[in-house]
């Protein structure tokens, strides 16, 4: 009996890898005949325009003529059938020029992820523009809002500033997660924009005003002063500069620095955002990922231009999102009274001849989501709210402490270039040791003011100390742990 059922789950296993070897090879066939209508939809497009787009020795289009005639039909926007990834050296397939390294943009090259009909086959990198804006965009494109096809209007749009090109643009160790030249995009790659190329900037930098209650109250209280550079005018309004950036993952990088295969990387990828992203799999040449996730914003206080320079002062707050606080002001953690803390004492750095440094990541709820933050906030409730049990309410229901995972912070310093950082408004060891360990200099720590802390609150925070940060006081032990305990649900009306 054993051996005839051995016999059997042989033979479903055969009758399964040919099934997939069938549904392969059937995959492939679509996929060649819709690059190859991309092929005849880009030599009609060239040939319409007297644009002839550069060929191969076998007389495949690799480069995008002008789409600037009248607009194009659905067809012609979309392949006929959805291509559901490419692979490698297929038929059809070249990819724009990309050499992540280089420190001149040109031979570098764009990045490029259009999914359009014309340029499905040139390009040279994963996922879409935008993070997880793109699914606004795609719905706004499916309602017929936005033309599938449209094209930006990138005049008047550079950047207010120069931030100075450094040589750790071209080290491949040092940044990852980002695209070093992503706010030039328009400038450098202007011609190729003007060809069709859908090549769009993954940074903006721009200077605004800002206007914090908090920064009004201590300048009201004398605690600041009206300089006319960093605080204008005496309503408190503020003088920043901000950039704003897309992640952009170089993934040999990206693995290297959290120290996992490329591989496994590509596989856990694919798998655990429900195989979106094929080409993880299919195609290893393309070494650069869009992800679908928020990315960062810097505030600068002060002239930016000394930011790279070791001899003036410099005070940093690296924040990770915390809607229910930094906007709406709940009191079960310390997040917006240390970004305000941290942005009171850059603003005082600025105005004493240094330069302030907010960088503020979409990292909510320690990267494990809104969602899951507020389950945990249930548990910790329900069960009784401890200091000595806040990491454990966390792990029970994400399975982690925290999904943050600093090693790419970094990043954004390095293409800043800061070498030193003078105060770190910071408690967190993971940042600290992920700066460290980025070869920056960290010369002192500075704790949040006990008097700044909610007193419901006070569980994480002794909780975080008594796990290793940083603290200038006493270090709680296990039995006051369990002393420090939050407010419960029996205070608050039914």
């Amino acid at each position: 009996m054993s051996d005839i059922l051995s016999q059997i789950l042989v033979a479903i296993a055969d009758l399964k890898t040919s099934q997939q070897l069938l549904a392969d090879k059937v995959d492939k066939m679509q996929v060649d005949a819709a690059l190859s209508k991309n092929d005849q939809l880009l030599q009609k497009v060239a040939h319409y325009h007297n644009c002839p787009g550069q060929s191969d020795s076998d007389g495949d289009t690799v480069a995008s003529p002008t789409l600037e005639a009248a607009p194009a039909p659905y067809a012609d926007i979309y392949t006929e059938k959805p291509v559901l990834t490419t692979h490698t050296g297929q038929k059809g397939i070249h990819p724009t020029r990309m050499n992540w390294g280089e420190s001149d943009p040109k031979t570098r090259g764009p990045i490029v992820v259009s999914h359009l009909a014309n340029q499905i086959n040139l390009r040279n990198a994963i996922g879409a523009y935008g993070g997880p804006y793109s699914v606004y965009r795609s719905l706004a494109v499916a309602m017929g809002d936005l033309p599938a096809d449209h094209k930006p209007n990138f005049e008047h749009t550079e950047p207010p500033i120069k931030i100075k090109q450094l040589p750790q643009w071209a080290d491949t160790t040092k940044i990852v997660s980002m695209d070093p030249f992503g706010h030039l995009t328009s400038h450098y790659y202007k011609e190729e924009i003007e060809q069709g190329l859908d090549i769009r900037p993954t940074i903006s930098i721009t200077r605004a005003h800002m206007i914090v209650p908090e920064i009004q109250a201590e300048l009201a209280r004398g605690g600041l002063k009206v300089d006319g550079k960093v605080i204008v005018n005496e309503t408190g309004e503020l003088n920043v500069h901000k950039a704003a950036v897309d992640p952009v993952w170089y993934l040999p990088g990206v693995a290297e620095r959290l120290k996992v295969d490329e591989d496994h990387l590509r596989r856990s990828l694919f798998e655990n955002t429900g195989g979106m992203y094929p080409e993880l799999i299919s195609r290893p040449d393309l070494k650069v990922f869009l992800p679908p996730i928020g990315g960062l914003t810097v505030y600068i206080f002060g002239n930016h231009e000394l930011l790279s320079d070791p001899n003036t002062r410099l005070t940093v707050r690296v924040h990770d999102e915390c809607n229910g606080s930094d906007v709406f002001g709940s009191d079960i953690c310390t997040c917006r009274p240390y970004l305000i803390y941290g942005m009171t004492e850059c603003i005082r750095e600025a105005q004493n001849g240094g330069v302030g440094l907010i960088v503020y990541f979409r990292k909510e709820g320690r990267a494990l989501g809104e969602v899951t933050k507020y389950l945990v906030y249930n548990a910790r409730k329900r069960g009784g709210d401890s200091a000595s049990k806040y990491f454990q309410r966390t792990q029970n229901v994400a399975g982690v402490k925290d999904m943050r995972f600093q090693a790419l912070m970094p990043d954004v310093f390095h293409w800043l270039g800061v070498t030193k950082i003078d105060r770190f408004m910071s408690m967190s060891n993971m940042k600290h040791d992920a700066l460290v360990d980025a070869g920056i200099k960290i010369l002192e720590r500075v704790p949040i003011p006990d008097e700044m802390i909610p007193p419901d609150s006070k569980v994480e925070m002794d909780a975080k100390i008594a796990a290793g940060y940083f603290t200038t006081g006493a270090i709680p032990r296990e039995e006051d742990l369990c002393r420090t305990v939050g407010r419960g649900w029996d205070s608050f009306q039914a």
